[in-house]
């Protein structure tokens, strides 16, 4: 290395969000950060909070590289959380606050957390578990300052800290793991995915760009924060100096209220986010500017074309646990513009392109060939997986090194999603690969059949499971949730969505139901109405 090239690389800094935070408390200190209920601090303050908190899981002997592990949900401790356990030199290790406690033991333990911090009636089932690593459990206040249970109270916490300790908002290795976030473990035990300060830098900049935030956001959050770290977003929120608005449970009423007194124009979620907000009660035509941005399954044209009729703006994103969430965006080409309500809405439900911190995505063909992937025809109808790679695909799965060697088959990794490339370089997904339907040897994509149901105006939501067929094999059952006023058969719903789809893609047998089994980020748990489905029995074509 010539001296020149030495000058320059000692320049370089780390790329790391606690950046963030710093300079928007140095920049804007008395900018309103966070609101969370009645409470509301400056980024001046939520800095001094960081850093106490910080401080005190020092004096609770945590050691760089351990894990604390958070179980709550969205609350300014939380959000504090994301910057205060990787100053203090640990790992964040955020919790689904719907696991049962064997499953958050389970987290805790191969995660090896040290410290677990939570909410009181979230750690009450918990309070008889054996951790084999954590050594002191804390509680945090409830919104309203109270607290549930017997557990450490987390002032008691605080009060080991120090507002005026000294930290560097910065790290070593930019490459090193900032979190742990755990898949949702529906076919195995999860797995734990590994964020870096870098990709996490990255993914948070590319959120923050895609979302359009800026120092006037008003972000609720609608979407978990532990979920994908809350796809970046208490990083990338901050980085723009913009407010935090905390929601602690998803329901109509509460967003709209929350969208009218705070004037919220930014918000995230999975399509049932959407589908609560445009049929709540309160739903009205909005009269400034908000967009919201989703993922977490392929919204139906119909959902988007609702909420655009409030006035809204769709965002749609794709991505995964394993890719910081948000990786790819449907974004408009100019040339949609004039374009009718009804066809744009078809193609912004594509998931698009890679975001402006990804790489492209690809969809590929099952076989390696020499070694290497080989993408499938950009026509729209060739089926194969969508893969991904660079600075924004997790690091790899913590302590399992054989599934992330299986990940990264071919160099890029691979999602188990399917889909087609369009001409026009979009991708479009078309199913999970487990939630394909082989039908008399047809591949049937139950996303296609769950948009041509939702499109009903009687339907609110579905779920299309393949069940088992003595003459195919097996063949589309959907469980369908119509709306309370509605009056209709399923005869009927099987009629629509023939003049849809192709017949023989079409539910030979539909089911109506109060609600659908779903996961605290809104996806539909489809394994939980495939085993009942099948049963003892299962025992499905594609394995």
């Amino acid at each position: 290395m010539n001296k020149t090239t030495q000058a320059s690389a000692g320049l370089d800094t780390a790329l790391t969000p606690l950046r963030f935070l710093e300079r928007a408390a140095a920049v804007h200190p008395g900018k309103l950060a966070v609101i969370d209920g009645g409470r509301r601090l400056t980024y001046g303050e939520l800095a001094v909070d960081v850093v106490t908190l910080a401080s005190a899981l020092r004096a609770s002997g945590v050691e760089p590289g351990d894990r604390v592990a958070f179980l709550g949900t969205n609350s300014a401790e939380l959000l504090a959380a994301h910057f205060a356990v990787p100053l203090a030199g640990g790992v964040l290790v955020a919790v689904n606050t719907r696991l049962a406690a064997e499953e958050v033991r389970y987290i805790c333990d191969h995660s090896g957390a040290v410290l677990l911090i939570g909410d009181g009636l979230l750690l009450a089932p918990v309070a008889g578990v054996g951790f084999a690593t954590v050594r002191e459990v804390i509680e945090v206040p409830s919104q309203d300052g109270e607290y549930e249970g017997p557990a450490l109270r987390y002032d008691e916490l605080m009060a080991r800290g120090d507002a005026a300790a000294r930290f560097e908002w910065t790290v070593d290795d930019e490459n090193a793991v900032i979190s742990i976030n755990y898949t949702s473990g529906t076919t195995g035990k999860p797995k734990g995915v590994m964020y870096t300060h870098r990709g996490a830098y990255l993914a948070s900049l590319g959120n923050a760009l895609t979302q359009g935030f800026t120092i006037d956001t008003r972000y609720l959050w609608t979407l978990p924060m532990f979920h994908c770290n809350g796809w970046c977003g208490p990083w990338g929120v901050t980085a723009m100096a913009a407010t935090h608005v905390c929601l602690r449970a998803v329901r109509g009423e509460d967003m709209w209220r929350l969208i009218d007194t705070e004037n919220i124009n930014r918000m995230s979620g999975a399509p049932t986010v959407l589908t609560t907000l445009a049929t709540a009660p309160e739903a009205h035509p909005m009269t400034t500017p908000m967009a919201i941005a989703t993922a977490g399954a392929p919204p139906s044209p119909t959902i988007i074309k609702a909420i655009r009729h409030l006035g809204i703006e769709i965002i749609h994103v794709y991505g995964l646990t394993e890719t910081y969430g948000p990786y790819s965006v449907c974004e408009p080409d100019p040339s949609w513009a004039d374009l009718p309500g009804e066809e744009l809405s078809v193609l912004m439900a594509r998931q698009g392109v890679g975001m402006v911190t990804a790489e492209r995505l690809r969809v590929v063909r099952p076989e390696l060939v020499d070694g290497e992937l080989v993408d499938v025809a950009a026509d729209g109808v060739e089926m194969g997986e969508i893969v991904m790679c660079g600075n924004v695909v997790m690091k790899g799965y913590f302590e399992a090194p054989e599934q992330t060697a299986e990940a990264f088959a071919g160099g890029w990794f691979h999602s188990g999603d399917l889909g087609v490339m369009h001409p026009d370089g979009y991708v479009q997904l078309l199913d999970r690969a487990k939630d394909v339907v082989i039908s008399g040897g047809e591949n049937i994509s139950t996303i296609e059949v769950e948009q041509a149901v939702v499109s009903h105006p009687a339907v609110l939501d579905v779920a299309v499971i393949g069940v088992p067929d003595e003459k195919w094999g097996e063949r589309p059952k959907a469980y369908v949730q119509i709306a309370e006023t509605a009056t209709i058969t399923p005869d009927e719903i099987i009629a629509h969505v023939k003049t849809r789809i192709a017949s023989y893609k079409a539910p030979r047998e539909v089911e109506f139901v109060d609600a659908l089994p779903k996961t605290s980020t809104g996806k539909i748990r489809k394994n939980e109405l495939r085993d009942a489905a099948w049963g003892d029995t299962r025992t499905r074509i594609q394995g």
